[in-house]
């Protein structure tokens, strides 16, 4: 894909998919980064909690299906990840039933050591049943369109 092919894409969002947060998936995650922050594993130390059940690491979302953009083929070879940054606006706890959606919202050409990349900067939101928002992200993805080895 050339700038051109992600340009005509900027500010498409994907439809919201539904994502459900189960207790299993928050203590699994919770392992996974080494974090043993009893709000994540215990239900009786949650329940006490003013959330009143397990919440989920803030990176949690990361694993939610964000589903597609219509027309977006990622390529799977040249890429990099560039940052990532959060905004939490509410707690995401077991059992909550959450919309996930993502746009592409920013893209730019730059010449480095290593040639031509695009910078590609896409905005991930999460909702609840309400319509509220839950979290926002922005991550930059670097891709290379000559391949992501050094020449």
């Amino acid at each position: 894909m050339e700038l051109a092919d992600f340009e005509r894409l900027l500010g498409v969002w994907s439809k919201p998919v539904k994502n459900e947060v189960e207790k299993g998936a928050i203590r699994k995650f919770a392992d996974a980064i080494g974090d043993p922050n009893p709000l994540y594993h215990d239900e009786a130390y949650a329940a006490k909690s003013r959330y009143g059940r397990l919440v989920a690491p803030p990176t949690f979302s990361r694993t939610f299906d964000y589903g597609t953009i219509p027309g977006l083929e990622m390529p799977t070879e040249g890429l990099i990840h560039g940052e990532m940054s959060y905004k939490y606006h509410k707690p995401i706890l077991a059992g909550d039933v959450l919309y996930a959606s993502f746009a592409l919202t920013d893209v730019k050409e730059r010449s480095g050591k290593l040639g031509r990349m695009i910078l590609l900067v896409f905005t991930y939101k999460v909702e609840n049943e309400a319509g509220d928002l839950v979290q926002e992200a922005k991550s930059t993805v670097i891709y290379r369109p000559e391949g992501g080895g050094a020449k």
